[in-house]
């Protein structure tokens, strides 16, 4: 395989592929090169950290997170600062979001549901008993690992913008609208804690019903379906589901059950096992103060990339859900938030090509090296759509695509990108059994 004339490298860590992107900050597949374990980098810009006055938030919130191991919660492993950026490498997880599988695989049976609502119970418990919430609980923060446990990502780290005020309580708007709790809408100032909880609830409506229990088009509407807890439960729920949901989904959050209730709770206590872990190892927190003190002495070297990045075979196999490389190059993308194609063409001739096949359906193109950023000027339902594109190397004569939702709503990319797979029939690569289907 011909190699890049720059490997990127951030410290000890070789890195790949975006693998999501915020408000705030972008996320990085990397790997460890001293022991080849695979992680994620999330990585914040400096500007916008100070310009925000977020610093000493997040210094507080990174410093707790690394203290956190539970076996729910994806783990903070350390902290590291170039002059520009700042690096938190987290775990890896291979089994993707819940949201994936909600969207393809409909609604769950209640004893399928109930055990990930138990381990998401788990998460939350245990990240609040240490004063950290998370302001933006839904299926796509949820991720599941290689032997299908639910992982809770970006707890304390989703709504960096927070700040608490003098009076105790949160008061800025954040989170997904159709899981925000009603007093985080109402501007009076709310605790995390009960915030979270009503996230939890929306979030064990969608497992069991398979939809959302406020919608609406109209996102007024929706906010007073949300503040009078307007929704109704399917017929097939059982009593005991139905009860709890109505006792988390409280519009007042001063009636609403507590986590504490929610553990005697019949329903949810069928099946039980509480999370055995050890939490004794020790932790060194000197990382974290090193980066917020900002002393060059201990900034970490970031080299670029000049070419497509060279993806090697470990780097594919971790790219497919489960370690099974049958999944890899799917034609059909469901419903996810990123989807893969190869091709045989150059990368030059397939960055153009998704050019010229983006610019029509509405999209702004920005282009750097063998990565671009289509942004929709028409504005959808949750937003502009935003995409992102990259190419991969996987051979001399054999390049992968990653088409990936950076920001928008999910079932818009997923229209986007039967419309983009339709304009570029001509460079997605398909294998000699293919052709003679198409025959």
């Amino acid at each position: 395989m011909n190699q890049p004339k720059i490997k990127r490298k951030i410290g000890r860590y070789e890195v790949g592929r975006t693998i999501g992107e915020g408000t705030f900050a972008k996320v990085k597949f990397a790997r460890n090169s001293e022991n080849g374990e695979p992680v994620a980098i999330k990585i914040l810009d400096k500007d916008k950290v100070l310009k925000h006055k977020m610093a000493e938030q997040i210094r507080r919130e990174i410093a707790t997170m690394k203290l956190i191991k539970h076996p729910n919660v994806v783990r903070l492993y350390e902290v590291m600062a170039s002059k520009t950026k700042i690096f938190i490498v987290l775990e890896f997880v291979t089994g993707g979001e819940l949201f994936d599988k909600i969207v393809n695989d409909g609604r769950m049976r209640e004893d399928e549901a109930r055990k990930y609502f138990q381990q998401l119970i788990n998460a939350v418990d245990y990240c609040h008993s240490r004063g950290v919430f998370h302001r933006d609980l839904k299926p796509e923060n949820l991720l599941l690992d290689v032997a299908g446990n639910l992982k809770v990502s970006d707890f304390g780290l989703s709504a960096l913008s927070q700040q608490v005020r003098d009076d105790g309580l949160l008061h800025t708007t954040c989170g997904t609208p159709n899981y925000v709790a009603p007093e985080v809408l109402n501007d009076r100032g709310y605790d995390g804690e009960t915030a979270d909880l009503w996230s939890c609830g929306v979030i064990l409506f969608v497992l069991l019903a398979g939809y959302l229990p406020f919608d609406d088009p109209n996102l007024m509407n929706l906010y007073k379906k949300i503040s009078s807890a307007e929704f109704t439960c399917p017929p097939w729920l059982s009593f005991g589901a139905m009860k709890l949901i109505a006792r988390i989904l409280d519009p007042n959050p001063m009636n609403r059950i507590t986590i504490a209730e929610i553990l005697e709770d019949e329903w949810f206590k069928k099946g039980y096992k509480p999370p055995v872990f050890d939490e004794k190892e020790d932790v060194n927190l000197d990382d974290v103060e090193a980066v917020f003190k900002d002393s060059e002495e201990y900034h970490v070297m970031e080299k670029k990339e000049e070419h497509p990045t060279a993806m090697n075979a470990f780097e594919l196999i971790s790219m497919s859900r489960g370690l099974n490389l049958g999944n890899l190059f799917d034609a059909e993308p469901g419903f996810k938030r990123e989807t893969r194609f190869t091709s045989r063409r150059p990368a030059n001739e397939i960055i153009n090509k998704i050019e010229q096949a983006a610019k029509p359906l509405g999209f702004d193109v920005h282009k750097k090296n063998y990565k671009m950023r289509l942004e929709n000027s028409k504005a959808g339902r949750k937003g502009n759509l935003n995409i992102s594109t990259e190419v991969f190397q996987v051979a001399p004569s054999l390049h992968m695509v990653e088409v990936r939702k950076a920001k928008g709503d999910t079932l818009e990319f997923h229209k986007f990108y039967k419309n983009l797979s339709t304009s570029l029939e001509d460079v997605v690569w398909k294998t000699e059994e293919e052709m003679q289907d198409m025959k």
